[in-house]
């Protein structure tokens, strides 16, 4: 045990992904103040949630990650090709998934648990495959020395400890800095809220929108009699029956309920728990399907564009880092780092990069701020050197003269 540890009386902490869900259920720490459970399960069965998760992990997955390598003299990078981990990142983590299956996994239990947890399968010192775990099967123990290890169970109940070292853990936001936050049970109100809202006007709904009502007589009725007019009244106002007229005798009178469009709607309740959902996976709504009557079609481009920067671009560098430090830990891999070209998602945008580098470069009279090199390095292509890596002459300078030629061996007296 450390000094620290020591001083201030700690012992070997043990805690879990997961808990068990009866203890959960019992104590509360996963039913919403709505009165409804919420699990990562039953959070994917609400659209927004799982619309929420699928932009964020499709995002991440679709674009190129590779294994780069740097160039002496800082002169660029080129990809590591020649490293079993490029083909790992890039084309086939394991025999059964694609690099973009991977990927896509990773940010589901990520944005819904806060871990991710793949096997490192290392061969001669090297990783060559990655073996995706579920995060409810494993349980985190931190030690004393700050290491951690990880015991993961299977489905016969049995369960293996494995050493830090062979397990690529990516967190997402994280309050004890070793374990991330479930983000299902942060956001179990919203979540609550929505499902209860979703059963209640799907109730109605398996009703024909129909409310119940009193059925009434000034006779005294008898348990047994009682009962017999309960079942004929669900009979008759019930299944195929619903919409048909309601034939009384005896003296009965039927009095139906009434209902006011707020309870029949629901409506605005179901737009902000959207974007109560959306606030929480930090999506724009948009992004889900869900936009403003009054945003247009410049508003919409610039969301789009926030969406890659303030809601991918975190995930992409938490990756980024994660494998860097997980992955290349050797002497071997110096000089080496992934990298996702985010540029991908915004080829559809070329002719705005087009001006935006000709700008830069100092087209139209304006001091040139970027070299050629740099703009190849935005585009993840190589640099040049030489002149390439000066900045540039302005160009089309308004009101500039040609010199001209000096006449009789005098000088020109606007040279």
């Amino acid at each position: 045990m450390g000094i620290i540890d020591k001083l201030l009386g700690r012992k070997v902490e043990e805690k879990g992904v997961s808990f068990d869900p009866v203890w959960l259920d019992f104590y509360g720490s996963r039913v919403s103040k709505a009165g409804v459970p919420v699990s990562w399960e039953r959070a994917l069965d609400v659209s927004t949630v799982f619309a929420c998760i699928r932009v964020i992990a499709e995002g991440v997955a679709q674009v190129p990650l590779r294994l780069m390598r740097e160039l002496p003299d800082g002169k660029g990078s080129v990809p590591a090709t020649d490293h079993p981990l490029y083909k790992v990142l890039n084309s086939k983590p394991n025999r059964w998934q694609t690099s973009f299956a991977m990927r896509e996994t990773m940010v589901f239990h990520l944005a819904l648990t806060g871990n991710a947890l793949f096997y490192k399968n290392i061969v001669r010192g090297r990783v060559k495959e990655l073996i995706p775990i579920d995060p409810g099967s494993v349980t985190i123990t931190r030690h004393n020395d700050y290491s951690l290890s990880y015991t993961v169970g299977d489905i016969d109940g049995r369960s293996m400890e494995f050493p830090q070292e062979l397990i690529w853990h990516i967190r997402g936001p994280s309050w004890d800095t070793w374990r991330g936050l479930d983000a299902v049970r942060q956001a179990r109100e919203a979540i609550g809220l929505t499902i209860a809202t979703e059963n209640t006007q799907a109730e109605m709904h398996a009703n024909g929108l129909q409310t119940s009502g009193v059925y009434s007589t000034d006779a005294k009725i008898d348990p047994e009699k009682y009962k017999q007019i309960q079942a004929w009244i669900a009979a008759q106002v019930g299944g195929s029956n619903r919409h048909k007229p309601f034939v009384i005798d005896s003296g009965f009178k039927w009095t139906p309920q009434s209902m006011t469009g707020v309870d029949a709607q629901h409506l605005e309740t179901r737009k902000f728990q959207i974007e109560e959902i959306c606030r929480s996976f930090r999506v724009m709504p948009i992004m889900v399907g869900h936009s403003d009557k009054t945003a247009t079609y410049a508003s919409a481009e610039q969301m789009f564009l926030a969406h890659v920067i303030h809601t991918l671009m975190p995930w992409v560098v938490r990756i980024e880092q994660s494998a860097d430090n997980d992955l290349l830990d050797g002497p071997e891999d110096e000089g080496l780092f992934s990298k996702f070209n985010m540029n991908s998602l915004m080829r559809g945008a070329s002719a705005d990069r087009a001006s935006f580098y000709s700008k830069a470069l100092g087209a139209g009279g304006s001091p040139a701020w970027m070299t050629q090199d740099e703009v190849r390095a935005e585009e993840d292509l190589n640099a040049e050197g030489g002149e390439a890596s000066k900045l540039p002459k302005p160009t089309n300078v308004a009101g500039a003269k040609p010199p001209t030629k000096p006449q009789d061996g005098h000088q020109d007296p606007n040279t």
